[in-house]
């Protein structure tokens, strides 16, 4: 177990299906044991339900959690960040750790929200994270630490891949791979389509669909080779391959991919 969270106190406000990812990622990866993890949540049945697959504690609300948390997740809907932290702020200590993966929610309004300088940290996740292939990616404001980055990295790292960055930059995160993996789905969903229109039975050309498009991205991470150069080793001269690049070329994927990118990135600094 992680040294730095073997006897702390994990306090998860909200219940939802990114909590439900994280704490069985954290218990999953042996960082926390099911007694160290509080959740509280206005919904009796989203707690209950939590509580019966982890094990973990149930707080009968967010001042009991805070009391007791020496790491607070705020795992809510932005807006209800703001109205969270004005409930909890006279119960925040210095020695307190907060950690908001509320989408596009600036780290000054929860600053604000809580009238301190606490320890913060901002995590942009996205779904994938269900099933322990997230990628996210965090900063950290106000009074936080190298440790507490250090830790929000563990935590994140339990449920996929997660990279620092600096929070000017969470938009484009947001628009990248917080939106992404709906463009995938689509993308997804059009070369099932495709293989349906060629006469393969819809089920099988989802999954060979869905199984190619897994397969590919694991050899961009594993082979650390560009796209372009596994790309390559693909399409032969004159073969079927070159054939499809050319008909998606003509077709402007790459521009609309990187036009739907900028559109999400856009409207995620619009909604902060």
């Amino acid at each position: 177990m992680s040294a730095s969270l073997a006897e702390k106190t994990l306090g998860f406000i909200g219940a939802g299906k990114m909590a439900t990812a994280l704490v069985k990622g954290i218990l999953k990866a042996g960082l926390a044991r099911p007694e160290q993890i509080m959740v509280s949540d206005v919904v009796p049945e989203a707690l209950q339900r939590l509580v019966t697959e982890t094990g973990v504690r149930a707080a009968s609300n967010n001042a009991e959690l805070v009391r007791q948390a020496d790491v607070v997740i705020f795992a809510v809907y932005p807006h209800i960040v703001p109205r969270v932290c004005e409930e909890i702020r006279e119960l925040v200590t210095a020695g307190q750790l907060f950690i908001s993966i509320a989408a596009g929610l600036r780290t000054e309004k929860i600053l604000a929200a809580l009238g301190k300088e606490v320890r913060l940290v901002r995590v942009m996740p996205n779904t994938p994270a269900l099933v322990g292939a997230g990628a996210a990616a965090y900063c950290t404001a106000g009074a936080a630490t190298e440790e507490d980055a250090e830790l929000a990295g563990q935590l994140l790292g339990a449920v996929g891949r997660a990279v620092r960055v600096e929070e000017h930059l969470m938009d484009a995160v947001t628009g990248l791979s917080g939106s992404g993996p709906a463009y995938v789905f689509q993308f997804i969903e059009a070369l099932a389509d495709g293989g349906v229109r060629m006469g393969l039975p819809r089920a099988l050309a989802l999954e060979l669909a869905a199984q190619t498009v897994l397969g590919a991205a694991r050899m961009v991470l594993e082979t650390a080779l560009h796209p372009a150069q596994l790309k390559d080793q693909v399409a032969s001269p004159g073969g079927t391959t070159i054939a499809g690049l050319h008909e998606l070329e003509r077709g402007a994927l790459r521009g609309t991919v990187m036009n739907a990118v900028e559109a999400a990135t856009k409207r995620a600094a619009e909604l902060a």
